[in-house]
């Protein structure tokens, strides 16, 4: 094939991309409260902090609005997302909630019933979104621990430090804030 027919493919294949991309109704927009990307379906008003799965790389990248992704990925730049599952004890800096109006129990009751929670999950993620459906004491709760994406800066250092350092699809052990004590799972 000559080049200028190669070429001409090349073309016709990323207008193609283009195209594709723009009528399936996603475009990607700024968080003014998290001021990270997010995905928009402007048809169906659907809106997603990951990437849709029906687009390849190519089409995000030629989304309406992807001079937001820093880097050119389906994420800004820096930007990770987690779960987690929170216990809180009588020492956490807010010491109720949706569950419990007033928690008593000690930072170390607390470690307890994580340590019983991890044994729990062993490695299994489906486990994780289970448990802290159920326990956690976090109002991710409903979303299965789900916190979105996150930066640096965003977090209390020591969640943040954890979170970053893990791999996705890695458990964190346990880890304490001011929040209380938490296992996170890294999922992008």
């Amino acid at each position: 094939m000559s080049q200028q027919a190669t070429s001409t493919t090349k073309t016709t294949s990323s207008s193609h991309q283009i195209n594709l991309a723009m009528s399936s109704g996603w475009e990607i927009r700024m968080s003014n409260s998290k001021g990270i990307p997010y995905y928009f379906n402007a048809v169906s008003k659907q809106s997603s902090w990951d990437a849709p799965s029906e687009l390849s790389e190519d089409q995000i990248k030629s989304l309406p609005g992807s001079q937001h992704l820093s880097d050119g990925s389906s994420g800004g730049a820096g930007t990770i997302t987690a779960s987690h599952l929170l216990v809180k004890h009588k020492d956490s800096r807010r010491t109720s909630s949706w569950k419990e109006t007033n928690i008593t129990r000690t930072k170390e009751e607390a470690i307890d019933i994580l340590r019983d929670y991890q044994a729990q999950v062993g490695n299994s993620r489906e486990k994780f979104e289970e448990l802290a459906s159920i326990h956690s004491d976090c109002s991710s709760h409903s979303q299965k621990g789900n916190l979105g994406p996150f930066s640096k800066g965003q977090m209390q250092k020591p969640f943040e430090d954890a979170a970053f350092a893990l791999q996705v699809g890695e458990f964190s052990d346990i880890i304490s804030t001011d929040s209380g004590v938490h296992i996170i799972l890294r999922t992008a």
